[in-house]
């Protein structure tokens, strides 16, 4: 009689292995689940910080380009008439110390740009003031000779541009030496010529008295 009781115990605990397995496989299921849910957020996370990243670079490559640039030496623009602005002429005495002499000058500024001749308007007071200091501090002698009408263009050219607020050194101002560099095989560096929207000085009159 005690042979058949015994087979309902082991036939209860066959439910119950099955449960407990049961349980674990639904256990691994949710590590699996949480574990893959997990790393897809940490890959999209990592994905936008990548993105914002690149907008970031790009944003700061994109600044630069925004800034004003330094205007470069133009070529003359031979498609159209060239843009000429005519000065009011000079009558200026001269710094002749024995005789006193005077000039009357015509002077035509002409420029790479008509935007420049507008702007020049607002400049002409101190333009002018330029010139007179130039011409007042001249000889007879120094401005009869052609080479000396010349060298007198180039100076009204630079002060006149001094004027109107660009930085134009003089072109006889020669760099400092570097005194460690070897004296020996010393090469002139070639200057690049500074922006300079007056391109030529033209004379309408030229008389000396």
């Amino acid at each position: 009689m005690s042979a058949p009781a015994a087979a309902p115990a082991e036939g209860a605990a066959a439910p119950q292995g099955k449960k407990k397995l049961i349980i674990i496989i639904v256990a691994a299921l949710l590590v699996l689940v949480l574990g893959g849910g997990a790393a897809a957020f940490f890959m999209m996370k990592s994905h936008a910080d990548a993105d914002a990243a690149e907008e970031g670079d790009d944003t700061e490559h994109a600044e630069p380009a925004k800034k004003a640039k330094k205007p470069e030496a133009k070529k003359e623009d031979h498609s159209g008439p060239p843009t000429f602005v005519p000065l009011d002429p000079f009558v200026v005495n001269l710094a002749d110390k024995d005789v006193e002499r005077y000039a009357q000058v015509g002077i035509n500024l002409q420029v790479d740009d008509p935007k420049v001749a507008e702007e020049m308007k607002g400049y002409m007071p101190a333009i002018r003031n330029a010139v007179l200091m130039i011409l007042a501090h001249k000889s007879a002698e120094d401005i009869l000779s052609t080479e000396g009408k010349q060298k007198l263009a180039e100076e009204i050219r630079r002060e006149a541009a001094r004027a109107m607020g660009y930085e134009i050194e003089d072109p006889d101002a020669e760099e400092p030496e570097d005194e460690d560099a070897p004296k020996k095989k010393k090469k002139k560096k070639k200057k690049v010529e500074p922006y300079n929207p007056i391109v030529r000085v033209h004379y309408s009159n030229f008389i000396i008295q």
